[in-house]
């Protein structure tokens, strides 16, 4: 896996399983079965930290899961992206562009959504630890993030303070 890595992904925003909001409340920004399907052979399931950007705003701190959410029992792979900012609509539709910078731990079973909501939380905070961490922090300079456009209407809220996105 230590190849596949750091991975650059990009797609359209598709609805997901609708879970991420509604039971969780952590939303996620989920990529089309083709994007999903295009992803290495190499590179395990698990959850994974690094940058992503929607369009050409900001990018933004980032945990992604990838696989079947055995929690939910998808039968179908996903790689479901939640972006540590708060947005302040929908973008269904819009590139979503990622970097997965680093493998934080394998997909596990919880034994309550309690259970599965602590372990997202955990791996928030390990990410922003392991993202201030040079190696991987620079990677959100990286050539393959489209030059940022600003948009005054979005609200910035840092990311050590409640983190959301709306899809």
């Amino acid at each position: 896996m230590k190849n596949s890595l750091p991975y650059f992904a990009s797609g359209k925003v598709v609805k997901g399983f609708g879970r991420g909001s509604k039971s969780l409340g952590i939303p996620t920004a989920n990529f089309d079965q083709f994007i999903v399907d295009q992803l290495p052979k190499d590179l395990p399931t698990g959850i994974y930290f690094g940058w992503a950007q929607v369009n050409r705003r900001p990018i933004y701190q980032m945990v992604t899961s990838l696989g079947w959410n055995p929690y939910f029992k998808n039968n179908t792979k996903s790689m479901e992206t939640h972006i540590l900012h708060r947005f302040p609509e929908d973008f269904y539709g819009a590139e979503l562009k990622i970097c997965l910078a680093g493998y934080l731990r394998e997909e596990m079973n919880f034994k309550s959504i309690g259970d599965l909501k602590e372990a997202i939380r955990n791996d928030i905070e390990i990410a922003k630890q392991k993202l201030a961490i040079p190696e991987y922090e620079r990677l959100s300079q990286d050539s393959f993030f489209s030059n940022v456009e600003t948009n005054p209407k979005e609200s910035v809220i840092p990311a050590n303070e409640v983190i959301t996105t709306n899809t």
